[in-house]
């Protein structure tokens, strides 16, 4: 036979002193008795007909059970208040804050947005600049981050299926010899971006030319700013796939060299782990794979050709 639900007092009281670890915070928050909420938890215990808490000299700690109990009664609440803001409050105007890679949401996300806002238009967006992932923002519903596609405490949907390739602006080449050979990037400045693990150090090795002498060139912290420097005429800039091919489109940039390298570091969609998903959120993330999905099937990766 299964149980009766609890009173959601009870559950209420039980969240807030869980997350506090203390009556007397879970009290406050919830404008009760220190004395209140005990009883309540009491009265939820003896219901469950197990322990939820140690009672210790300086505070609480949580059981096994309590500790298995939680994760289910937070989403529980947690979904109650948004569903009652979204129909009776202010939450029918809460706004998607999306935490964004700048050249992401500038080469990518931009050019796709007025799609999704067009069938959503419901649905207010705030966006904010991740440049450096190791911050976090805790407005952000969702974040989209490059790199492997494992964060501790995140889950993460992968949107890109990058090649690196060499780009430069047409004007820096204009003239030259040759070009037939990665030999001829040894006259040029290579411009680097901090932070990304397959740099131009990787892509040489990769496509055999470790060995090639490239002069000193510039360092950036964002992709953007390398990009825009190549189209500048500055030098080559290591370019992914996904993100060059509008500069391509407009003549801005051009890729001299036929080899290609398959990237394991990617874009990804991430938003924490077991943790509630506002409903907007959920929508953005099922448009935004499924625009990805399009990408991938417009535009396949073809084999990478290394030498």
């Amino acid at each position: 036979m299964k149980k009766r639900l609890p009173p959601l007092n009870w559950l209420r009281s039980f969240e807030a002193a869980a997350r506090h670890l203390s009556f007397t915070h879970a009290a406050s928050e919830l404008n009760l008795t220190q004395a209140a909420v005990s009883q309540q938890v009491k009265g939820l215990e003896s219901q469950l007909g197990t322990s939820l808490f140690k009672r210790l000299p300086r505070g609480l700690e949580l059981t096994d059970a309590g500790l298995a109990y939680l994760p289910a009664i937070h989403e529980a609440i947690q979904r109650l208040s948004v569903a009652t803001d979204e129909i009776f409050g202010q939450g029918r105007t809460h706004q998607l804050t999306l935490r964004v890679n700048l050249v992401f949401l500038t080469s990518w996300l931009a050019p796709r947005l007025a799609r999704f806002r067009a069938r959503h238009p419901e649905i207010g967006l705030r966006f904010t600049s991740n440049i450096w992932v190791g911050e976090t923002d805790k407005e952000a519903d969702m974040e989209i981050r490059y790199g492997k596609g494992t964060w501790p405490g995140l889950t993460s949907d992968r949107l890109t299926q990058d090649e690196l390739f060499p780009v430069c602006s047409p004007s820096l080449v204009e003239g030259a010899s040759s070009l037939a050979s990665l030999e001829a990037l040894a006259r040029y400045p290579l411009l680097h971006v901090i932070g990304y693990e397959e740099g131009w150090g990787y892509w040489l090795n990769q496509t055999g030319h470790g060995h090639v002498d490239t002069p000193n060139g510039l360092q950036f912290d964002t992709l953007i700013s390398a990009m825009e420097m190549a189209a500048q005429g500055l030098g080559f800039a290591l370019g992914r796939s996904s993100l060059v091919e509008g500069m391509i489109a407009s003549g801005r940039l051009i890729a001299p060299f036929s080899q290609k390298v398959k990237t394991s570091e990617a874009f990804h969609l991430v938003y924490p782990m077991d943790q509630y998903i506002h409903p907007h959120a959920e929508i953005f993330r099922s448009w935004i794979l499924e625009e990805a999905a399009d990408h991938e099937r417009e535009h396949p990766s073809p084999t990478a050709t290394p030498a």
